[in-house]
Formats: C-alpha cells, sequence, structure tokens
C-alpha cells in the first residue's frame, strides 16, 4: 500500500503497479488492464477456484472489475462480492456493472433484453443485493442499438431519455455512482452526454474499427472506452483478431501471442482505453496483465494499422 494507503498513477491501493500504465474511469485512477468477470461464470462447479482468481487478478494489478447480475444466475456477483467484499469503489478496486438485459436460459442466447425503466431498476437493487453494497460505483446501460447480440422488439424499444431517467434518479438517490452506455450509437452518445456519461462499452477491435468517431467523441468528452470483445469474434459470423496473419507476424517477432499484441494495439491506440478481457485460468490472466509490456514500434503499429475493419454488428437473436 502507498504511504497515504490510496492508489496512485504508478500503483494500486495494495501498491502494485499498474498493468498497462494508469487511466481514468469516473473520476478515479484506475490501471488500464482490468478484469472482465463474465468468464467467472464456466468456474460454476469450483467456486472457490473462481475467488481465488479474482483474488490474483486484484493481485496482479487490477483495481477495474466489470460484471453483471445477469452473469450466471447472480454467480459471478456473489463471486465478487466474497472475493473483494462490498465494494462501491471507495476501498481502491472499482465494481463496474450493467443493467439492460436479463437471464434466459431456455433462450436461442443466454441473455433477454430488459430494457423497461421499471426493469433497469430492479437490476440495479438485484445488483445491490448480489455485490452486498448499499451503492454502485458505476452502472452501464446496456442498448441494444449496435454490435453483436439482442435486438430490442415491441415494448423492449424504449426511448433512451427515458431509460437515462431512470438511472439519473437511482444516481441522485445515492444508489448509483456514474452511468456508462454500451452497445451505444454515436447519436445515442451525444443524447446522453448530458447525463454525464462517465465509460462506453461497445464492440471494438483491430479487426472491427467502425467506431472511431465514437471513440474520438469519448477523448474529447473524457469519457472511458473499455472495448468488449477486444480480440474480435466471439461468435462464428464475428472476424478475429488471432487470425490475422499480420497479427501472427508481429506476435511471433516479439515472442508473444496473437491475443496480447491484440490487446496491446488497443493500448496504444488511444489513451483512454481500459481493457477488461476475461478469463477462467490463471495463466492467461497472468498473459493479460502483461500487456502492457509488449512494445510496439512504428512498423509494427503500421503493419497492424493497415489491418481492415470488418463490421461487429452481427446479429445473433
Amino acid at each position: 500500500m502507498t504511504s497515504s494507503g490510496t492508489s496512485s498513477a504508478r500503483v494500486t491501493a495494495a501498491g502494485v503497479p499498474r498493468p498497462g500504465g494508469a487511466g481514468r474511469l469516473a473520476g478515479r485512477t484506475v490501471s488500464r488492464i482490468g478484469y472482465g468477470a463474465m468468464q467467472l461464470e464456466r468456474l460454476h462447479t469450483d467456486r472457490a477456484a473462481a475467488v481465488a482468481l479474482l483474488r490474483r487478478a486484484v493481485e496482479l494489478g487490477v483495481d477495474h472489475v466489470d460484471t453483471a447480475q445477469f452473469y450466471g444466475h447472480g454467480f459471478v456477483n456473489e463471486v465478487v462480492r466474497e472475493a473483494l467484499g462490498p465494494s462501491d469503489g471507495s476501498d481502491g478496486v472499482v465494481v463496474v456493472t450493467k443493467v439492460g438485459a436479463g437471464p434466459d436460459p431456455d433462450g436461442p442466447l443466454p441473455l433477454r433484453p430488459a430494457q423497461r425503466p421499471e426493469e433497469l431498476r430492479a437490476s440495479v437493487e438485484d445488483n445491490l443485493r448480489s455485490l452486498g453494497t448499499e451503492r454502485l460505483a458505476v452502472v452501464n446501460l446496456r442498448r441494444l442499438d449496435t454490435g453483436p447480440g439482442l435486438r430490442a422488439e415491441g415494448d423492449q424499444v424504449v426511448d433512451l431519455d427515458d431509460q437515462l431517467a431512470v438511472l439519473t434518479a437511482l444516481r441522485d438517490e445515492g444508489k448509483i455512482g456514474a452511468i456508462g452506455l454500451s452497445s451505444v450509437t454515436l447519436e445515442g452518445l451525444r443524447r446522453a452526454l448530458p447525463a454525464g456519461v462517465v465509460c462506453v462499452q461497445n464492440a471494438y477491435s483491430l479487426v472491427s474499427r467502425s467506431d472511431e468517431d465514437l471513440l474520438r467523441l469519448c477523448a474529447a468528452e473524457d469519457i472511458a472506452w473499455v472495448p468488449y470483445f477486444p480480440l474480435g469474434g466471439a461468435f462464428p459470423a464475428m472476424p478475429k483478431v488471432a487470425d490475422e496473419p499480420a497479427v501472427r507476424a508481429v506476435a511471433r517477432s516479439l515472442g508473444r501471442t496473437p491475443a496480447q499484441v491484440g490487446l496491446a494495439w488497443l493500448l496504444h491506440h488511444a489513451p483512454h482505453v481500459l481493457l477488461i478481457p476475461g478469463t477462467a485460468d490463471a495463466a492467461h490472466l497472468a498473459a493479460n496483465t502483461e500487456v502492457g509490456e509488449v512494445a510496439l514500434d512504428g512498423a509494427a503499429l503500421a503493419s497492424l494499422d493497415a489491418v481492415p475493419s470488418r463490421s461487429a454488428d452481427v446479429p445473433l437473436g
């Protein structure tokens, strides 16, 4: 721990050097390499292993954890609570959660839309209970406007202003610290700026860069850009970073994996990028936290920048 007992630009509150360096999220300094907890669902039969993995992430310098009540029907949130304790971010670990979807184990996808204002409020309350806290540091509204995944139909087509109204009310009540957006369009973000958006999570990677204008707006407004699917295809129809010959060539030349190169490119691409790669494997976790050590010179960056971008806007249900 630092002498003041707080995090700094160089080390976390636990005194660990920040993987990837320092970034900003909701007015706090965080490591640019965080952890996406969704993959902990794969360890649902070994809760102790899931808890140990998340604690190991913090030992490696992670202090930005992304989760949601609908990950594993609450299992992931329960692991976060057990591993980290109840947290509103003031203890040095910023736990970010999201609303806008719910579990659907019998559907074509494991999620269903939950976009109505009353569903958003109920989801915030569910996250508060499962995380064991009175205040959520950051809540991302998972829209269904763009990117791979669900699309809204019927009464799930909800105006963004109505959704922001309930989230800002929850913030005024002290249940939410800050508001983020996910799967949002450029116009949607522009409309939401008066609400004080602190981060945007969209599908974005070296092979899917159609959101450059959105990324630039985030930079101009001091909004963290937190890409999901940072290595491309989590689904068959999506392009994959590791399949690109240029990525493989750079990885070979540096003695790194294609995944590390793909993540390192994101860190180099813009200073407000924060990464939340997920894994259920300790070795993979360690490799992810080493990404900040990957040095991409001008030639490597030029080769990677030349990789063609393809759409990640793939409906999946």
